[in-house]
């Protein structure tokens, strides 16, 4: 056989195993165009290789990083046309970047503000709770933050 990425034949549920994406996902990508349509056994079977194992890896890789469908479309894109320069997949990722701080930032807001609230409670009863309170003010989050 050769090593050409299509000799080792795995179903989906090898493919799921070894990439951890349930099976279901996998169709999805595939729905979508992000994974190709895979081959199929006379019996209907999908029958996937090593190139596809490398890139659902590549795509599960890429959404625990936080890259979004549309990100990874065009990650792949830069792959698969083989054209794109290191800097395109440098841009995108510094865009992917800049949008995780500003997540950041308002992760640390909102710690902030569940601080806040933690510190007022004194441990009382449900009716007379600050945190309670707090979260039924609607002003809570720009009053403090």
């Amino acid at each position: 056989m050769s090593d050409d990425g299509k000799s080792k034949r795995l179903s989906i549920g090898d493919l799921s195993k070894r990439t951890g994406a349930i099976v279901e996902t996998i169709r999805y990508y595939e729905k979508i165009g992000i994974l190709p349509v895979p081959e199929r056994t006379s019996s209907g079977r999908r029958i996937y290789n090593q190139d596809d194992l490398q890139r659902l890896s590549f795509v599960r890789r890429s959404r625990e990083l936080g890259f979004t469908q549309n990100q990874v479309r065009g990650l792949l894109g830069f792959v698969d046309t083989k054209d794109s320069s290191c800097d395109d997949v440098r841009e995108l990722t510094l865009e992917h970047l800049s949008e995780v701080r500003r997540k950041i930032d308002d992760l640390k807001k909102m710690e902030a503000v569940l601080v806040d609230m933690a510190n007022q409670c004194m441990g009382g009863t449900v009716p007379d709770c600050p945190i309670i309170d707090a979260l039924y003010e609607a002003e809570y989050s720009t009053a403090r933050s």
